[in-house]
């Protein structure tokens, strides 16, 4: 009989790979959504859907019990909210609901798999020479990380809970939104940077990321947190011209000063459309800005033997070519 593992954000990105990841470790997956969200690209896939309540504790640990799930591996989450209490109540309010109805819960439960972010832990200045590392002093600058940290906290309280909480950097892959904005945007010919200020980002392709949280079901030991990325640090241009040269383009390269941008971001945010928050907004500009996003991931090496197989290259070969086969770009 096969384990049977309960991936909520199963509609998203992420969820998405998870879902992959875990059917090809041989497991039996329910994937939680809303009865609104798009499922039409996981309809090739062997996946059961479940509809939890996270604002009702009690309702969660029945539906819970009905799984009898041996693992979950909590994806869902917003990356865009209004204000900071929606990303609280979303992030870090339904992710205690969740882990409550799962410690009450008579389910035989090996693990719970939180996808928290680095963006929990916040970045460091440009000058520093040490990566982010699990024992770094957490100082989110969104209220995104915030919210993710405030999850995390919450779930330390729960000392029962079989957890391990994942911090993965900017990831990206096929079916991501946000970087593929850029991929757009260098396909046209421009190649807009905010401010000129020098920076170090990090990345972990979605394929990485899915084979760690499957591993982590199987890790010994309980609340422990590991920062993922590929391994490797790049400088600010590193993306653009790696993508350039895999779609064979040339582009316009301009900087956008900061104090223009920020004034932008403040315009779409106040004529966004009710319940709706602008891809370009203050949140995002403060992580777009920040200086240094390198993170340790000598920790996941160590207890997992992990060895990521995409640099970011490889991650961007295998992602353009998606978007492009499925007319993305």
């Amino acid at each position: 009989m096969k384990e049977r593992v309960l991936i909520t954000g199963a509609s998203g990105f992420v969820g998405y790979h998870l879902i992959e990841a875990a059917l090809n470790a041989g497991l039996e997956v329910h994937g939680a959504i809303r009865r609104s969200s798009d499922v039409s690209h996981l309809s090739g896939l062997d996946v059961q859907f479940v509809y939890p309540d996270y604002s009702d504790a009690a309702k969660l640990q029945k539906d819970l019990e009905e799984g009898q799930y041996n693992y979950i591996i909590h994806a869902a989450g917003v990356t865009r909210a209004k204000n900071e209490a929606e990303y609280n109540k979303i992030n870090a309010g339904y992710t205690d609901m969740l882990a409550q109805a799962a410690s009450a819960a008579k389910i035989p439960l090996s693990k719970f798999v939180f996808i928290s972010s680095l963006a929990a832990m916040g970045p460091t200045f440009y000058e520093d020479t040490q990566p982010i590392t699990e024992l770094s002093e957490a100082r989110p600058v969104t209220n995104y990380g915030k919210s993710k940290l405030l999850a995390e906290r919450y779930l330390a309280e729960r000392k029962e809970l079989p957890l391990v909480v994942l911090r993965p950097t900017a990831v990206y892959g096929p079916r991501e939104k946000d970087i593929y904005i850029m991929f757009k945007t260098l396909k046209s010919g421009l190649e807009p940077y905010i401010g000129t200020k020098g920076q170090w980002l990090s990345f972990i392709y979605a394929k990485d990321l899915a084979n760690v949280a499957i591993r982590s079901l199987a890790i010994p030991g309980d609340h422990i947190a590991y920062n993922i990325s590929d391994g490797n640090i790049y400088a600010r241009y590193e993306l653009a011209n790696l993508t350039k040269k895999i779609l064979g383009k040339k582009t316009l390269k301009f900087h956008v000063p900061l104090g223009v941008v920020k004034a932008l971001s403040g315009i779409l945010e106040l004529t966004a459309s009710k319940g709706k928050t602008p891809v370009l907004n203050n949140e995002k500009l403060a992580e777009l800005t920040a200086e240094n996003w390198n993170c340790s991931i000598e920790k996941l090496k160590k207890d997992m033997g992990y060895v990521p197989a995409y640099d970011l290259k490889k991650g961007l070969e295998e992602t353009l070519q998606w978007y492009q086969s499925n007319n993305w770009l």
